[in-house]
């Protein structure tokens, strides 16, 4: 089967997921499919190897694991949906830590993530914003990180006691900066963003609707 194949009008759930081997990578959202683009710039490789690195540094011999994509998130929206074709949303995010290890199985992660990061393109930014930002939102990952690779900036959104997330101010490259549910890890952003300036073509897309 191709993903031309596929009815884009209909709702997919991860169950249908597992039966797909297209050539390309796709998440669902809301059982809508987004493909993936197949290879992320240097500037976003470089901001992910330097945060993985922090981050896996500070978690080391601590109950908590993290996980880089592909790796699959299964969000169940509600979240007593957790059977296979109940289950409509199915992310690969960046980067994922998870402290409540009943979550993972053999398949990636069944609920939410205790923090999200995801480092987004000029052509994903309104989707890390709006669809990605509303999944995480409604299904609790506590602490949501947008990374901005050209603009050399991070946003970050902690979830307050209504289920809402609620923004910090934005961080740029000059700032030091700890999650809020991890008050001890302190990133220092000048060692995160890479320090040349190559001229990279922006991608079509990183995630595109299908």
């Amino acid at each position: 089967m191709k993903l031309e194949d596929l009815d884009l009008s209909k709702a997919y759930t991860y169950a249908d997921y597992l039966t797909w081997t297209f050539e390309e990578t796709v998440e669902l959202i809301k059982g809508k499919i987004f493909k993936m683009s197949p290879a992320p710039n240097t500037s976003h490789q470089e901001i992910s190897s330097n945060l993985l690195t922090k981050i896996f540094y500070f978690f080391e011999n601590k109950p908590c694991k993290v996980f880089h994509a592909p790796f699959d998130v299964r969000l169940p929206l509600p979240p007593n949906q957790v059977k296979d074709d109940e289950i409509q949303t199915v992310v690969q995010p960046d980067i994922s830590i998870i402290c409540d290890l009943a979550k993972l199985d053999a398949k990636g992660c069944l609920g939410a993530p205790d923090w999200i990061i995801e480092i987004a393109s000029p052509s994903t930014s309104k989707k890390d914003r709006k669809d990605k930002f509303e999944v995480y939102e409604f299904s609790g990952v506590k602490e949501y990180w947008m990374v901005f690779p050209q603009e050399k900036y991070v946003l970050a959104y902690i979830l307050n006691e209504e289920g809402k997330y609620v923004g910090r101010p934005p961080f740029n490259k000059e700032d030091k900066v700890s999650p809020v549910i991890f008050p001890n890890l302190l990133i220092d952003l000048q060692n995160i963003f890479p320090e040349s300036n190559l001229v990279e073509e922006p991608w079509d897309e990183h995630y595109i609707r299908m």
